[in-house]
């Protein structure tokens, strides 16, 4: 049996990899230049740091108007619901029962005043031709007036039981989202038990403590951003209210920073404020062009007839619009790959 020889098996791949290197190679020599931004001086805003708590600013607790069992159940936390909707219904057969018996005293209210009435009118023609007395008149009038005041009453107490039969329907005050759910099905209500929290997430702000020496600085400069732990991107408010109060043991004051985009936060959320007091030049570069592998904080230099080289450098702070300060390793004019991932592929 002829075996091939070690020459014979590897000649045959010689021009498939002749060619691929080739190409590889040409792929290299044309590789694109890596989208980049250029390393500059810029006057940016300086900010006064601390934490804030994001709260809510509608948020509601509904309770039981009426007293029963509660029997139905339509929404749970973290759902959404809408204004108007029913989250929930109590038991309405005690209620049921209640409205048939004063509507019957309504009807027997109906009858009594309109017997009433027309024994007035009898006294009343009878008066004009002198066969009864004055007294008997009044107390024909009286009796009628007397009458008419009972349907009254009764109507009215029928009205507050149909009132109170419609409470039965716990329904959503304001579109938003159920945060916690109170009771359960079969649970028994009275009045005024608390049944389900919920808060509209359109409507948020962030809470901070700021020190007196801080203040009259924020305060001039009326501006601020919130940070969410995990994400780059700073959220601005849309307006800022000072507490007039300050704390005695403290001594910090509240500020709120209203929010219109807060999309994602949680009312309870701990966020970093950014309060901003004015400006000053910082050596920037874009936040997204920042390489962090472990303990290494870099970037690539891009370079027009060279592959991008990696650098290392050291950071400051990070500015609005998601750019970072950078204290270290790099001059004005040099251009950074916005892309690090996809430079170091070409590296």
């Amino acid at each position: 049996m002829n075996r091939p020889s070690f020459l014979s098996f590897s000649v045959f791949p010689v021009m498939p990899l002749l060619t691929a290197l080739a190409l590889w190679g040409t792929d290299r020599a044309i590789a694109a230049v890596p989208a980049s931004a250029t390393v500059s001086y810029q006057q940016v805003e300086t900010t006064y740091d601390t934490v804030a708590t994001v709260e809510a600013e509608r948020q509601s607790t509904v309770s039981a108007q009426t007293a029963g069992r509660i029997v139905q159940i339509n929404f749970r936390a973290g759902d959404r619901v809408k204004a108007g909707q029913v989250i929930m219904r109590i038991d309405t057969s005690v209620a049921d029962q209640q409205l048939l018996s004063t509507a019957a005293r309504v009807k027997e209210a109906q009858v009594q005043q309109q017997n009433a009435a027309d024994q007035f009118n009898r006294v009343q023609q009878l008066l004009a031709q002198h066969y009864v007395s004055q007294a008997q008149y009044d107390q024909a009038n009286a009796n009628w007036q007397s009458a008419v005041a009972h349907l009254r009453s009764v109507q009215a107490e029928l009205n507050q039981q149909q009132t109170t039969r419609g409470f039965a329907n716990i329904v959503a005050p304001y579109s938003g989202v159920m945060s916690s759910l109170l009771v359960e099905v079969g649970d028994v209500a009275g009045l005024g038990t608390p049944l389900a929290t919920g808060f509209d997430p359109a409507w948020l702000r962030a809470s901070a403590q700021i020190p007196q020496l801080r203040l009259a600085a924020v305060h001039q400069g009326n501006k601020s951003y919130i940070e969410v732990p995990g994400h780059s991107r700073w959220i601005p408010s849309s307006s800022m209210t000072w507490m007039p109060t300050a704390d005695p043991v403290t001594h910090t004051t509240e500020v709120r920073m209203h929010l219109s985009a807060a999309d994602g936060l949680l009312p309870g959320q701990l966020v970093s404020a950014h309060f901003v007091t004015g400006t000053r030049r910082r050596l920037v570069i874009p936040l997204q062009a920042v390489l962090q592998r472990s303990e290494l904080t870099a970037v690539y230099c891009v370079h027009a007839d060279s592959p991008p080289e990696l650098r290392q450098i050291r950071l400051g702070l990070k500015l609005p619009g998601d750019a970072i300060e950078v204290l270290s390793g790099l001059e004005a004019g040099e251009k950074v790959a916005l892309d690090p991932v996809a430079a170091g592929l070409q590296h």
